[in-house]
């Protein structure tokens, strides 16, 4: 049993770095050309794929998702400085 177990995680970690070399941009690839990358864990799964993590995959993370706007959107207009502002200086036009 438990070597079915040991035999799947070595099925799933080859297909995932096989995968993970497949769809990385050819640009993005570090040491050698992508197909050599291909070549290196198909043929040579558990070693392959531990080479190709520590060695091939690019090192910058792109983020997820976008940067967040620096000032954020108002979401009443009791919350926008501009309105306020506005409005103080028409009740103060009104005044006088």
């Amino acid at each position: 049993m438990a070597g079915v177990v040991i035999g799947l995680a070595l099925l799933a970690f080859w297909l995932y770095s096989l995968f993970d070399v497949i769809t990385t941009p050819e640009d993005e690839v570090r040491n050698v050309p992508k197909s050599v990358w291909i070549l290196t864990v198909a043929l040579v799964p558990l070693l392959g794929g531990i080479i190709w993590l520590m060695r091939g995959r690019p090192r910058d993370v792109r983020e997820p998702w976008p940067v967040p706007p620096v000032r954020p959107v108002p979401k009443g207009p009791d919350d926008d400085p501009d309105f306020l502002r506005e409005l103080d200086r028409r009740l103060r036009d009104d005044d006088h």
